[in-house]
């Protein structure tokens, strides 16, 4: 674990890459936090100086390397693309830097586990930003179907969105660990995981109708020994569809706007248990802001995130098991 700032109940960020998720969502969670932005950089010194003034950090950088020197700084958020989350991990937390990395965590379940180790050894935080974990309504949803729900016996997740018009997209991009399963379909295989457990086999069909070397659609199926299943879905093709349903022997529990929720409006889950249905509301809140508070206490306490390292890498061996179905057109064994 690194040392804690100075004022133990504030953690000073420093973020590697100007990638939209930084803007839009997690540097403003960050700044309605109890913690700050200390500084930004990326590979072009004129981009991370523009951005930084643009979104009120005080510091910039020309290169990652320069950001991790920074003295002042206690931890580092990842957003970079899929394919250089493990270097800049590791290279973190050489530099003694507490990591909150977006997802996934790296390219595949061994990449995972050897970023996992390294940060283990040097004795940092390292925690997966899956978001959705941390909003009240997904809590509610799993605890109804941990404690409520009778035998649960299918899970059934999507996320789509459209990627139209834009072929140079980070996410197209092969080398770079691109592709609608890794960049949207980590969700729905996290949500089917936590409420079913690592399945026995994997089944997956995928289509690239952009001819870009990765997935643009897909769908797979999650097998159990048990007789229970899992059906998750991604794409870049289609209009945005985020949800996710749990069904069981006495009932359901149904998310829609599931994984991606909005940060000014209320919420919504529906259910029906042992004939009694009903919906309930949560109230607008930012889901990444409860995230970043997360990982500032387990950073303070020592303990282990929710979405921890562990966590990344089963959520990795399923990813995996997934892309590899795809391509040889078999059940391949998680």
């Amino acid at each position: 674990m690194s040392t804690p700032a100075t004022n133990s109940d504030q953690l000073e960020f420093g973020v590697l890459g100007t990638a939209g998720i930084a803007r839009k969502a997690v540097i403003p969670a960050i700044a309605a936090s109890d913690h700050a932005v200390g500084a930004v950089a990326s590979r072009d010194a004129d981009r991370a100086e523009r951005f930084a003034a643009e979104n009120s950090i005080p510091r910039s950088y020309g290169s990652y390397e320069a950001l991790l020197g920074d003295d002042a700084l206690d931890a580092v958020y990842v957003p970079l693309p899929n394919g250089r989350h493990a270097e800049w991990t590791k290279r973190a937390a050489d530099a003694g830097l507490d990591v909150l990395c977006e997802k996934p965590l790296a390219a595949d379940a061994d990449e995972a586990r050897g970023v996992v180790d390294h940060c283990d050894e040097r004795d940092v935080t390292l925690m997966e930003a899956f978001m959705y974990r941390y909003h009240p309504r997904t809590e509610r949803a799993l605890a109804l179907a941990t404690s409520e729900l009778d035998d649960v016996r299918t899970v059934t997740a999507t996320f789509r969105f459209p990627l139209y018009d834009r072929p140079n997209d980070v996410r197209l991009n092969p080398d770079l660990a691109g592709g609608s399963l890794m960049d949207v379909g980590c969700y729905p295989v996290s949500l089917a995981r936590t409420v079913l457990g690592t399945p026995d086999r994997a089944y997956a069909h995928a289509g690239d109708t952009r001819d870009a070397g990765v997935d643009t659609e897909l769908a797979g199926v999650l097998e159990y020994d048990d007789g229970r299943s899992a059906r998750v879905a991604a794409g870049f093709d289609t209009q945005l569809v985020q949800r996710y349903r749990v069904d069981a022997t006495n009932g359901w529990v149904e998310v829609e706007r599931a994984f991606d929720a909005p940060t000014d409006e209320a919420v919504e889950l529906e259910y029906e248990i042992d004939g009694r249905r009903g919906v309930e509301t949560f109230p607008a809140v930012d889901q990444y802001r409860l995230q970043v508070e997360h990982f500032a206490d387990r950073v303070a306490d020592e303990h282990a995130p929710l979405t921890d390292g562990e966590a990344a890498i089963a959520n990795m061996r399923v990813i995996d098991a997934l892309a590899e179905s795809a391509a040889d057109g078999g059940p391949v064994d998680c």
